[in-house]
Formats: C-alpha cells, sequence, structure tokens
C-alpha cells in the first residue's frame, strides 16, 4: 500500500498535479469568429439607425410646415410650463393604476375559475361569468366609462359613490377584470389533465387540486400576458378624464385650452411612455426567462 505524506505547504505529497483546462485551437477560432461576427452586426445596426434617423429628421424639419408644427407642439417654454401640473396630475393614474390592477387580478382570477368549473349544478354560476367576461370585453372602454360615469349618479341610489374619480376606476376594473379573466382561463385550460388526474388519485378534492396543483401552475405561465394588460391599464387610467378628473391628461388639456398651444399634450405623452417602457422592458425579460427555463425542461 502507498503512504502519501503531506507537506503543509504543498498538499499531499506523490499526488499528480491538475492540469488547467486548455481550450483547443479550433474552438478559439470559432470564439474569435463569434466575436467579430457580433461585433459587424452590431456596427451595422448602428449604422442602419443612425441613417434612418438622419432622414427622418430632414424630412420632417424640411417640411414645409415643419415651422409652425414646431412652435405648436414642441415649444420648451410651455413643456416647462406644462411639466409641473402633469407631474401632479400623474400621481391619480399611478394610484389608480396600483389600485384597479389589483382589483382586476382579484376579480379576474375568480371569473376564470368560475369558467372552468364542472358539475351542471354549477351551470348558472358559469353561464353568469362567461356572459359577463363576453359582455365586457366586446364593450368599448370609453362607453364604459361614460355610462358608469354618467349612468350610475342618474340612479340616485343611496350609498353608492359619486365621485368620478372612483366611478372612472370601477368602469376600468369592469372591463379589464374581463381581459384578465381571459388571460387566466386559457393559463388554467393549458395545465395538462393528468395533472388533475394525479391529484385526485392522491385524494384531493376539486377545490384543492385547483388551488394546489392547477392555479399554481397556471398563473406562472400567464405572467407575460398579464404584465401586458397591466401596462394597457396604465395607458387607459387617462380616460378617466372625460369625467372631469384632473389627471395627467387632464391637466395637459386645461393647460393647451388657456394658450391653444398643443405642447402639454406632448409632455403628458413622454410622461407615460417613460412610465411604460420599463413595465414593457420587465415583461419582456419574464418572458425570455420562462423561455429559457422551458427550453432548458425546467418548470414554467
Amino acid at each position: 500500500m502507498t503512504v502519501t505524506k503531506e507537506d503543509p505547504l504543498e498538499g499531499p505529497v506523490g499526488d499528480a498535479p491538475e492540469e488547467a483546462y486548455t481550450p483547443s485551437a479550433r474552438r478559439i477560432e470559432r470564439e474569435r469568429y463569434k466575436r467579430s461576427r457580433t461585433r459587424r452586426a452590431t456596427a451595422v445596426a448602428a449604422l442602419s439607425t443612425a441613417v434612418t434617423l438622419a432622414v427622418l429628421y430632414f424630412v420632417v424639419t424640411g417640411s414645409p410646415g415643419w415651422p409652425r408644427t414646431k412652435e405648436t407642439f414642441f415649444s420648451a417654454a410651455y413643456a416647462r410650463q406644462a411639466l409641473p401640473q402633469v407631474l401632479d396630475g400623474l400621481w391619480l393614474n399611478l394610484r389608480l393604476l396600483v389600485i384597479c390592477g389589483a382589483v382586476t387580478l382579484v376579480l379576474g382570477l375568480l371569473l376564470a375559475v368560475a369558467r372552468t368549473l364542472r358539475g351542471p349544478a354549477l351551470f348558472p354560476l358559469r353561464a353568469l361569468a362567461t356572459a359577463y367576461v363576453d359582455f365586457f370585453r366586446g364593450l368599448p372602454l370609453i362607453i364604459c366609462l361614460l355610462a358608469v360615469i354618467f349612468g350610475v349618479p342618474a340612479l340616485r341610489l343611496q350609498g353608492v359613490p359619486t365621485d368620478p374619480v372612483v366611478l372612472g376606476g370601477a368602469a376600468l376594473v369592469l372591463t379589464y377584470s374581463a381581459y384578465m379573466a381571459e388571460v387566466f382561463r386559457a393559463g388554467i385550460e393549458s395545465v395538462h389533465p393528468s395533472q388533475r388526474a394525479a391529484a385526485r388519485s392522491l385524494g384531493l378534492s376539486s377545490a384543492q387540486t385547483m388551488r394546489f396543483v392547477v392555479l399554481p401552475q397556471a398563473v406562472r405561465r400567464v405572467v407575460p400576458p398579464l404584465l401586458n394588460d397591466l401596462v394597457s391599464l396604465q395607458k387607459d387610467t387617462g380616460l378617466v378624464s372625460i369625467a372631469g378628473a384632473v389627471d395627467a391628461v387632464y391637466a395637459a388639456q386645461i393647460l393647451a385650452s388657456k394658450t391653444f398651444n398643443y405642447t402639454p399634450y406632448v409632455v403628458a405623452g413622454l410622461v407615460f411612455v417613460v412610465l411604460t417602457i420599463p413595465m414593457t422592458r420587465f415583461t419582456d425579460w419574464v418572458t425570455a426567462r420562462m423561455n429559457r427555463r422551458q427550453s432548458q425542461g425546467g418548470t414554467v
């Protein structure tokens, strides 16, 4: 038997040193070729983008009506005047987004579960959920807002709020919960029936199967489309201004009606764009992450 002595500085004496990995010449050449293609593609993309932007700039600024358009829509002085008031109104849009978004997610999930319930005794509940989704998905949002904001106060019901912000938020919830219900239902129906059968074979009831087996998988699968709906909801919160609620859009409208300059509308639009881009990029990141996990055989 061979005895290996240890040296406190060198480690076990007699052990063969581990050889460091050395990539082959072919792999080094392949990596160099990939880097060169990446650099070439980046340069071509940057050049084509610069050329496109330059062409658009000269076409727009060279048009006969550009001086008047610039003064009416892109005035720096009016933009500085409008920005603080638009940002004050944006606070209302953000509150509507948070509250209405949370309510629509919960209501949409309940509607989706109701539409997927089984059994003849639950047919009335399925029918009501289906009718609700079909009606509010087909009804234009602007009509829903007008009907709720101006129709509900006309009923003079006791205890029903007449605040246009509350009524506008209710109209947004009614419409977007129908959209999100269909997204949740698609996720529920995408779960393979064998999952339900396995859960029932383990002794879980129908409600437990839905709660612990089906819904966790379904919700994970529909996160990207749900985020897309929230992005749309964030933009449509500006429609509550039709009732007189001073949000970012209505603040811009007030300034534009005073000065007959439409720069405040451009400022409000850019504010919404700046607010929407991070949510859109986050949605893209979540979608790409889920696609990578699915392609690698992980849990979706």
